[in-house]
């Protein structure tokens, strides 16, 4: 009994300072490579849906292929994090890049090739976000694919300035797709919503990539200005906020915490 409770403990792996992003993703690769390469081994989608897709026409690799670029070009750092990943856990990169991906690719692909065991999950995750003016809650439910069922860790990763972050992470995609917070006291959980068919636009930023960004955000300007706009597919993020402000005055003097909530839909 004992033993199954361990292994149904999440682990958390601290990583850096390191001396480049290729690194950081390397050293995740390394110590998780065991569960990356369960994980892709038996993900229904990555086999039936998302490598046959991306091996299929000139036409879904070229798709694949301005995927590819826009996202590197606009997160070049959060790209050689990937390599180093797939470097790490010895898995081929084009399997770490249609994981990350997987929400923008499946997009593309006829809904009638999908097979039904092996489908994404149209709900996937919820929330519950309760406010006043004493607190913040945000209450997460994590229904992700069956796939990802014990191929999750946690990561917290340290920057080179002393600044840190911890995310949920889902077995060889980026920091963190799920929930996560910073030390900078802003913390966010995604819930999924669907675009529809007249919504989809190919070469869109993927949402892994927004969510790693959001992980450094240093506030909730900070991590709007990523640009929710040219993000493919639609997500909502919501972003919690605690602030801390110096308060003087004739009956009090000290800090005051405040409490925000954010619910951000993406198009």
């Amino acid at each position: 009994m004992d033993s199954d409770r361990e292994r149904e403990k999440v682990e958390m792996f601290q990583v850096g300072p390191c001396q480049d992003a290729y690194q950081f993703g390397f050293l995740i690769g390394k110590r998780f490579s065991k569960l990356i390469k369960s994980r892709l081994a038996t993900d229904l989608i990555l086999h039936n849906q998302l490598l046959p897709f991306a091996n299929n026409t000139l036409q879904s690799q070229s798709l694949l292929q301005t995927l590819f670029d826009n996202n590197q070009k606009k997160f070049p750092r959060y790209w050689d994090e990937l390599l180093g990943t797939a470097a790490g856990s010895a898995v081929p990169l084009l399997h770490i890049l249609l994981i990350n991906f997987r929400k923008e690719i499946l997009a593309f692909i006829p809904k009638e090739g999908a097979k039904s065991s092996s489908a994404d999950t149209l709900d996937d995750c919820s929330d519950v976000l309760v406010v006043d003016e004493t607190l913040a809650i945000a209450a997460h439910n994590e229904d992700a694919n069956v796939a990802l069922v014990g191929h999750t860790y946690l990561i917290k990763g340290i920057l080179p300035d002393g600044m840190f972050f911890v995310g949920y992470t889902y077995a060889g995609e980026l920091p963190s797709c799920a929930f996560g917070f910073n030390s900078h006291g802003l913390a966010f959980t995604l819930n999924s919503v669907p675009p529809a068919e007249d919504e989809i636009v190919a070469g869109g930023i993927g949402r892994n990539f927004i969510s790693r960004d959001i992980l450094e955000a240093t506030g909730i300007e900070d991590a709007i200005s990523v640009g929710f706009c040219n993000l493919f597919p639609s997500h909502l993020y919501n972003l919690k906020m605690t602030l801390t402000s110096s308060c003087h005055d004739h009956f009090f003097s000290g800090s005051v915490h405040q409490k925000f909530l954010w619910g951000i839909a993406t198009t």
